[in-house]
């Protein structure tokens, strides 16, 4: 059997997605050794991506292979999510073809990214872990600006701390601002997204939105692919990934 489940996690304890020599601290560690005593045989989770130390997710897909069985779904989900700890959930489960693969198959995924207004007297107490301080007003048309400079098809290299030798191109198909009384969101949504890139980019686009950072300085850093000319690496509390597409 092949089941693939949708898992919400509050990253803001954890190493990160994916199993490391820190492995016990880890999203994909708890999930393989909560799985394997469930159904007492080695389970080995399959994450659509990664993400960081930190990070959060509301839909991470996953998918895993068990030896043929009689199981109920439904019942299975409920009694995981008891076992689990309390900051990770299984949303749903359901049996898929033996060759799905929860990162292959994926076609696209969409990350937002939560400011909270520090500079309006904005403290927020409940889901404050969720989000980042924003303390200065952003001149908002410089930024959206920067988003079209962005979107698209590019070689993001120097918006990465990625050092792989496997092509840096990937399709940015929108950023779109979600900008409330006290707070603001950034959602981007794209076929693939690098280590650390949209961090990187969205301390590129408050320096833009702070006028600390010229329009032309994009342009320059998708051609010279030098991270040291992007933009800061915002913290990962206000990153989270909202869905994954197939």
């Amino acid at each position: 059997m092949n089941i693939k489940m949708r898992i919400a996690y509050d990253g803001t304890r954890y190493s990160g997605w994916q199993r490391n020599k820190n492995a016990s601290k880890t999203i994909q560690h708890k999930l393989d050794e909560t799985l394997s005593k469930y159904f007492e045989e080695k389970v080995q989770v399959i994450g659509a991506g990664r993400t960081d130390k930190g990070v959060h997710a509301k839909g991470m897909v996953a998918n895993f292979h068990l030896q043929d069985k009689k199981i109920n779904l439904q019942k299975c989900r409920q009694e995981l999510n008891v076992f689990l700890p309390e900051d990770i959930a299984i949303v749903y489960m359901e049996e898929v073809f033996e060759q799905f693969h929860s990162r292959f198959n994926a076609v696209k995924k969409t990350y937002s990214y939560t400011f909270y207004k520090a500079y309006k007297g904005v403290k927020p107490i409940f889901g404050r872990q969720y989000m980042t301080a924003l303390h200065e007003r952003l001149n908002m048309e410089k930024v959206r600006q920067a988003i079209e400079l962005i979107q698209g098809t590019h070689d993001f290299a120097g918006f990465s701390s990625d050092k792989t030798k496997k092509s840096t191109v990937r399709t940015i198909e929108s950023i779109k601002i979600i900008d409330e009384e006290d707070y603001t969101k950034f959602i981007f949504t794209g076929d693939g997204f690098l280590y650390h890139m949209i961090r990187i980019l969205m301390g590129t686009l408050i320096e833009v939105g702070r006028d600390t950072r010229e329009l032309s300085s994009i342009v320059q850093v998708f051609e010279n692919k030098e991270r040291a000319e992007a933009g800061f690496l915002v913290e990962p509390s206000g990153l989270a990934l909202e869905e994954v597409f197939y």
